[in-house]
């Protein structure tokens, strides 16, 4: 069943045009959470209207977010199925205070066979789990969830039991045939890569460092054979035609350019993620955060 056309109006709006994509959101130990809290209180401050955490978080994870921040929506990108229990995301989220409950959006995927070992079936997987989402004493709405949709059925199943869909590593090519499938109403939020380095070889070389991990997952590759990419572009970390079309790469111009290519294929709103050299050692890049809401006018 699709839900109710002034709920889908309400997350869009809810979502904004562009909002941060961060896997060092995340708070892996304790030690982490003060500069977590004092991260997501400036992305809020700088005009980002969605905080999406990366890297398979729970509900757990966003409350942190949650609690820090006053105004934004507050994401997980993704929740993977394999790694919650539907009955367990529904209790967390009925757990949560109201105002924070109202400002929590549950994006959640099957993930990849390398990485869950209970990966089978995922599609009729994530059509259980969304029963389960709706059966809980609480339900978690479908208003309020988004499935990371790159094919056509997964795209489908998050235009009928979800808000919309939030696909990963995809191309503005891939938007404009997500839209039409997805239809006028559902909510379409991408995620989009951003190297902000003028220099083109050494913005590559950052692209092709971070590309290699997702590279090595069918789910992508099989994706991004279906928009004509060829075998050969994912070899070296990836060509220059499947680099360039992965990521914005180059100046604040360029950075506006794919944003704009993004919102004009049928983006609702763009989870812009800021990618650096030596990834794993700026897990919050707030140099960059910044320099991309002067980019994009964010503060007015």
């Amino acid at each position: 069943m699709t839900p109710p056309v002034f709920m889908i109006m309400a997350l869009d709006a809810a979502l904004g045009t562009i909002g941060i994509w961060s896997g060092g959101l995340r708070v892996d130990a304790p030690e982490q959470l003060g500069e977590v809290r004092e991260a997501a209180q400036e992305l809020e401050e700088l005009g980002y209207s969605t905080l999406w955490i990366g890297g398979s978080p729970g509900i757990h994870q966003a409350a942190h977010i949650l609690e820090a921040t006053e105004r934004a929506t507050v994401g997980t990108s993704i929740l993977s199925i394999w790694n919650h229990e539907a009955a367990d995301v529904a209790a967390q989220y009925a757990a949560l205070p109201t105002g924070q409950r109202e400002r929590f959006v549950l994006g959640l995927g099957v993930s990849h066979g390398k990485l869950a070992e209970r990966y089978a079936r995922p599609y009729s997987a994530m059509k259980t789990y969304l029963d389960g989402l709706d059966g809980a004493p609480v339900p978690l709405p479908a208003s309020q969830r988004l499935l990371a949709a790159l094919g056509p059925k997964m795209l489908e199943l998050s235009r009928d039991r979800a808000a919309g869909a939030v696909p990963y590593l995809v191309t503005p090519e891939h938007t404009a045939q997500a839209r039409e499938r997805l239809g006028a109403g559902a909510v379409l939020a991408p995620e989009l890569k951003v190297v902000l380095d003028t220099d083109l070889a050494r913005a590559r070389a950052t692209a092709r460092d971070f590309l290699a991990l997702y590279l090595a997952l069918p789910n992508y590759t099989n994706n991004l054979l279906r928009l004509g990419f060829e075998e050969t572009d994912f070899a070296d970390g990836g060509s220059d035609r499947l680099v360039d079309a992965l990521f914005a790469l180059g100046d604040g111009d360029a950075v506006r350019k794919r944003v704009d290519e993004f919102l004009a294929a049928g983006a609702d709103h763009l989870a812009v993620q800021a990618v650096v050299p030596d990834q794993l050692n700026a897990r919050l890049p707030r140099e960059q955060w910044r320099a991309l809401a002067d980019v994009l006018a964010l503060r007015g």
